[in-house]
């Protein structure tokens, strides 16, 4: 034992330095992952017993967006100018009561068909099917209960270089006078790129019509700041489709050239908005309709820098410059919305389409899969 004692002593000594150098032996605990996202759920109210939340999401430049699942609606978009101030620069309400009462799709996803069907009647297959006539004789924007009414089942998620909401909604046979089942998947997703990406995918169990779109009111020097007349805008588009009267497509593809209505180089919206009858609200055909997602418009506000890019896989854009806005509509902050103080570009397939054969179609027939995509990109210029 003498001659073990000192062994054991070393040994013991040894464990103890080994000890000091590796800490316990006991499992690491995991670090969670550090994600440049924010994402944060609230309870903003209840519409038909269901709850309505408010999902907000905040990149790492400090760009936010606030979603509710009512409506699919864009409350609040956040971002920086050529200086760093953040501003809000989407219309919109305060409060969930607001929204439920008025009707100007301020932020809101908008189906099941966006813009107008002449008489509130299309045909498919021989077969004639009656709409709400909600826009004097006209139906618009899904009917008299949309898309912007509804709420949306909801699921939020995270990434360390985006955040996002999932709505999903099925549309039952018959709702607003369409046909079919309709499945439908929206996912907005912002990016550490400072976009708002929005994702349409659908399915229907019969023949139908769809024609999905988002209705944000954009003013880039923040809402309710003034007017968008200023506002310098590109759409990349060498024709657009005339109305009538009632704001339906005629029919024809007319050439930009030569008119008010030509963006392809950066205009003020302002520029010759007089020389168009109540304004811009009219589609464009858009260049390279081939299926993939390019840039399709431009928008700068001179005066902040701040600038957005619209992309998207879709063949047209609606252009509409605020007309019917008059001072009534009190948004956020108590800030009255007077005419021309926001615009919207709204992507999507022509008004009327399901009436007008020589327009591309919308019609959506089982076994097919709807499915597209719109990006809006912010950023600065000097």
């Amino acid at each position: 034992m003498k001659k073990v004692f000192p062994y054991l002593l070393t040994l013991a000594a040894f464990g103890i330095i080994l000890m000091g150098c590796t800490g316990n032996h006991s499992p690491k605990k995991k670090q969670p992952l550090k994600y440049e996202m924010n994402m944060k759920k609230t309870v903003f109210g209840n519409v038909d017993d269901k709850q309505v939340f408010e999902f907000t999401l905040t990149n790492k430049n400090g760009v936010e967006v606030k979603i509710l699942n009512y409506g699919g609606l864009v409350t609040h978009l956040m971002v920086p100018d050529k200086k760093g101030t953040i501003e809000d620069v989407v219309l919109g309400y305060d409060s969930l009561q607001d929204y439920i009462k008025d009707t100007p799709y301020f932020g809101a996803i908008v189906g099941r068909y966006g813009n107008r069907i002449a008489n509130g009647q299309f045909s498919i297959d021989g077969k004639t099917f009656n709409l709400a006539k909600n826009n004097g004789p006209n139906h618009l924007h899904g009917g008299i209960k949309g898309f912007d009414k509804i709420v949306w089942d909801a699921e939020d998620f995270i990434k360390p270089e985006a955040a996002g909401v999932i709505l999903t909604y099925l549309s039952p046979d018959n709702e607003e006078g369409y046909p079919g089942n309709l499945n439908i998947k929206i996912t907005y997703t912002l990016t550490n790129e400072n976009e708002l990406k929005i994702d349409y995918e659908a399915e229907t169990d019969k023949p139908t019509v769809l024609n999905l779109t988002h209705h944000s009111y954009f003013n880039l020097k923040g809402h309710g700041n003034g007017d968008i007349l200023d506002h310098r805008m590109q759409i990349f588009a060498d024709r657009f489709t005339p109305v009538d009267a009632d704001l339906i497509p005629t029919g024809e593809l007319k050439e930009v050239e030569g008119s008010a209505m030509d963006f392809r180089t950066p205009a003020a919206i302002g520029a010759r908005i007089a020389q168009v009858e109540g304004g811009y609200d009219h589609n464009y055909v858009l260049n390279n309709t081939d299926g993939n997602i390019r840039l399709v418009a431009k928008v700068i506000e001179p005066e902040t820098g701040r600038s957005m890019e619209v992309y998207t896989d879709q063949p047209g854009i609606q252009f509409y410059s605020g007309n019917f806005l008059d001072g009534s509509n009190i948004g956020k902050g108590g800030k009255p919305y007077k005419k021309h103080f926001g615009f919207c570009l709204e992507t999507q397939h022509f008004p009327d389409s399901p009436n007008h054969e020589n327009f591309p179609t919308t019609i959506l027939r089982p076994g097919e899969k709807y499915k597209t995509q719109t990006v809006y990109k912010f950023g600065v210029t000097e």
